[in-house]
């Protein structure tokens, strides 16, 4: 018999459905949020992969066509490979509960979460994080949960939990952040809600605003918290008995002793290179030693190994109260900035901090350059892209390049939300803006240095920004009572603490924020900590970008299209445009120009060449203009009759010259002075009500004389 267990949340029902759907499947819920219906799956194999020391965990968001009513475009008419928000939502799954399986659980677990019904009202990847969180909880699979996400908004200093999409579009924050219950506390219910994961931006908000922004949010968990508490109690499984790795004590002793000493001095050998190598051979020793041994002495020495490298990290750091490269603990790598390397390209900036390199480069294209998005609730054009690549010699590896992976997606999309709020409103700066950050060297925080170069390279390129932007990635070290924050962690930092907090601003405030925690959550007065101590760093870094570049170039670069734009009556579009396109091909025919025409009547002229433009614009103004009372027009005969003749002064507008105005003298022919074909002068007498347009020959030439 299926049971539904339902919650008020953020002001709308929300309903689980559970044993109706998806039987085969460790748990399967259906969630319903407004009209939004997701179902949510959880699935581990029965049996632990071989030889593996990591936990292999899937995550897969995905929305289906039908959920909106409609039909998928392309050859196939089916759903293809993930698009971008897929990807964002799976990723943003997958972030919050992976720190919350038990350590050696090893079996394969899949979550699938699929749209089934989308009301665009009521958010499907808040959904679709509970759902995950209960199929796993009423599961027989171990899980440390029951968690919650929530995304939370701001509009006239107020907070709003899970806007509307109409709600967000004039929100100056845009938060989704997952909380995590935990036992004990002072709060109500007699426990606390921990952050567990954040990601989202803000419109140069301060941090402090931030900061309630997040406790809003974890507060308004409590109901679907208390929600699952209930399911569990009443249909949650037996959780599988595993069989972590047991490590025998005397092993232990043995590897510990062997490797703490090597693994210290690796640990303060500043250079990555130089370190890695050395870590390389310390692995090397232990395979050396303990792979030849009987049984699973082997991947028990592996582990013994891998507890002890972040083990003897953090004790150098906790302890000893240095770093692997002698820094403090709030201080910043080496900067230095530089711009315009790239002659050809529209603008170019290398941004390196210690060992880690982005090269950004801006394009800028016509608003035919625009990335169209379909989305299952609807189109979306952006005239801003951000493209993050992360080859593979950057870390020093030799891999086959392939297409952009979750990881390469994510850092963009995060790069491109710290830089959207700066960008000039398209009015002012009618361009598409491409940045492509190519990661030349990584050694922690590439994502944050490709927002430091983008800032830089859209300067660089002449982009009318408001300001710059730098962003930096936080680090903790949680031992008991004692709390480490660390500015701008290196990979093997982030790699042995518990926490990766990147914060991007301007010295106004906050446009993007990512958290990923490692342990069970942290406390507002760790995020507090964090914010205060990220905006100390993001100043001194903005500072050091300001002594490259300061202010935007007033010109752009001569290889950039030059954008006019002008505004057209939106009938006298067809007229720009032509029988067939016929009109604007000629104009693109005789300048070389690139032409788009919006349905407002936006006409943009894009060229390198501006007596090409100045001709583009002179045509575009001559095929929309409209016929002025007294003006003097030079006109194509179009048609003779025995009153006067037709007139055809604009494209398309044709006025009547009577025989009485074709001359100065007494004309007692009309053939007598003008044909078919002829051009001649001609001065517009009078437009009345119904748009007739009387001319003069006459008049024209008294003026001409």
């Amino acid at each position: 018999m299926s049971e539904v267990y339902t919650a008020e949340f953020a002001g709308r029902p929300i309903s689980i459905k559970t044993n109706y759907v998806a039987r085969r499947a460790n748990a399967g819920v259906l969630v319903t949020y407004g009209e939004t219906v997701v179902l949510v799956t959880a699935v581990s194999h029965k049996a632990m992969r071989e030889n593996i020391d990591f936990f292999p965990l899937t995550v897969d968001y995905q929305e289906m066509t039908f959920a909106a009513g409609k039909i998928p475009g392309g050859f196939f008419k089916r759903e293809g490979r993930p698009n971008e928000r897929e990807i964002l939502t799976s990723r943003l799954i997958d972030r919050s509960i992976r720190p919350l399986f038990p350590k050696g659980f090893f079996q394969e677990t899949q979550i699938v979460a699929t749209v089934l019904s989308l009301d665009p009202e009521s958010g499907s990847d808040v959904a679709a994080m509970l759902g995950a969180s209960v199929a796993l909880g009423i599961s027989n699979i171990p899980f440390g949960g029951p968690i919650a996400g929530i995304r939370v908004g701001m509009t006239d200093g107020r907070f709003v939990a899970n806007p509307s999409s109409s709600v967000l579009e004039r929100s100056e924050i845009d938060l989704f952040l997952t909380g995590r219950k935990t036992a004990g506390g002072s709060s109500a219910g007699g426990y606390d809600v921990q952050l567990v994961m954040l990601e989202g931006g803000a419109r140069e908000i301060e941090e402090e605003r931030l900061i309630q922004a997040i406790e809003f949010g974890l507060e308004q968990l409590r109901p679907v918290m208390d929600l699952q508490e209930e399911m569990v109690r009443a249909i949650g499984k037996q959780k599988i008995a595993f069989a972590p790795l047991v490590i025998e004590p005397d092993l232990r002793g043995e590897v510990e002793g062997k490797v703490r000493g090597p693994l210290r001095e690796a640990f303060s050998t500043a250079e990555k290179m130089e370190r890695e190598a050395m870590l390389a051979r310390v692995q090397e020793d232990v395979v050396a030693e303990f792979g030849a041994r009987e049984g699973a002495v082997l991947p028990a020495a592996k582990a013994v190994l891998e507890e002890m490298s972040k083990k003897v990290l953090r004790e150098k750091i906790l302890k000893d109260g240095t770093r692997i490269d002698g820094r403090p603990y709030d201080q910043v790598r080496a900067i230095n900035c530089e711009v315009g390397l790239l002659p050809r390209t529209h603008g170019s900036a290398l941004f390196t901090r210690g060992e880690t390199q982005s090269l950004a480069v801006v394009t800028l294209g016509t608003s035919s350059d625009e990335q169209r998005l379909d989305w299952i609730g609807g189109e979306e054009f952006r005239s801003f892209l951000l493209h993050y690549n992360f080859p593979p010699y950057c870390v020093g590896e030799a891999r086959m390049l392939r297409g952009p992976g979750r990881r390469e997606i994510g850092h963009g999309v995060l790069a491109r939300r710290a830089l959207l709020p700066i960008l000039p409103d398209p009015e002012e700066f009618p361009y598409t803006i491409r940045i492509v950050s190519e990661i030349l060297s990584s050694n922690g925080s590439s994502s944050m240095a490709t927002v430091c170069g983008g800032s830089l390279s859209l300067m660089d390129a002449g982009v009318p920004v408001k300001t710059a932007v730098a962003g930096i990635a936080m680090g903790l070290l949680k031992e008991g009572d004692q709390v480490v924050i660390l500015s701008d962690i290196l990979g093997d930092e982030d790699h042995a603490g518990d926490m990766d907090f990147k914060v991007c601003g301007t010295r106004q405030g906050v446009t993007a924020m990512q958290m990923d925690i490692k342990i069970g959550g942290i406390t507002g007065d760790i995020i507090r900590k964090a914010l205060s101590q990220a905006r100390e760093a993001r100043l001194f870094i903005l500072g050091r970008m300001e002594a490259a570049i300061s202010e935007p170039r007033k010109d752009l670069s001569v290889y950039a299209p030059r954008i006019t734009m002008l505004k057209v009556k939106p009938e006298k579009i067809r007229d720009v445009i032509g029988s067939g396109g016929k009109n604007i091909r000629q104009i693109v025919s005789e300048t070389g120009v690139v032409i788009d025409v919006e349905d407002d009547g936006t006409v943009t002229i894009a060229s390198n060449d501006a007596a090409a433009a100045a001709k583009a614009i002179a045509m575009v103004k001559w095929l929309t203009e409209e016929a002025e009372i007294g003006k003097i027009y030079l006109g194509t005969v179009k048609k003779v009759v025995d009153f006067g003749a037709f007139v055809e002064i604009l494209p398309g507008t044709e006025g009547l010259v009577h025989i009485s105005q074709l001359d100065k003298r007494r004309v007692q022919a009309v053939t007598d002075v003008v044909k078919e074909g002829d051009k001649i002068p001609v001065k517009v007498l009078e437009i009345d009500k119904g748009g007739k347009i009387r001319l003069s020959r006459k008049e024209a030439l008294n003026e001409n004389a």
